[in-house]
């Protein structure tokens, strides 16, 4: 794909992963190729229905999760969004809205669906540290080594 095609489908991810619900899960597979690669920093897996379960997943644990992308940086082919997802767990502090702010490398396969998608982001610093027993020990950790 050049770059131009590739920037009509990055408009459809968009517009997806903004609107994101967990009805929408089942989807998922108009995105991405039967075989595509996902990996995140607790996750790498292919194929449409691991994505799927990773998505589920995320909306059984967390409330009022939304992505919101704020830059796309497009070449032929590929594309690096960067967002920001915020949600609240239900687990910990419910009232509480958090904060992760990462990027996704995706690559397109030639009919537009994306074949691989790796995320980035600091989960050490954007939800470790959050948390209440281990969170003290990361900020600890944090000063100590920086």
């Amino acid at each position: 794909m050049n770059a131009a095609a590739t920037r009509a489908v990055i408009a459809r991810v968009v517009a997806f992963y903004q609107a994101l619900a967990p009805a929408d899960v089942d989807r998922i597979g108009e995105l991405y190729t039967p075989d595509a690669r996902f990996r995140d920093p607790f996750n790498d897996v292919r194929g449409v229905a691991e994505i799927q379960r990773i998505f589920a997943d995320m909306f059984a644990k967390l409330d009022d999760c939304r992505f919101t992308i704020l830059e796309t940086v497009v070449d032929d082919g590929g594309a690096l969004l960067i967002w920001d997802m915020t949600f609240r767990m239900r687990a910990y502090k419910p009232d509480v809205v958090q904060k992760i702010h990462g990027a996704s490398h995706l690559k397109f396969d030639t009919t537009g669906r994306i074949a691989y998608h790796r995320d980035y982001w600091d989960a050490a610093d954007e939800l470790y540290a959050k948390l209440p027993l281990i969170g003290p020990v990361m900020r600890y950790l944090k000063r100590r080594l920086g």
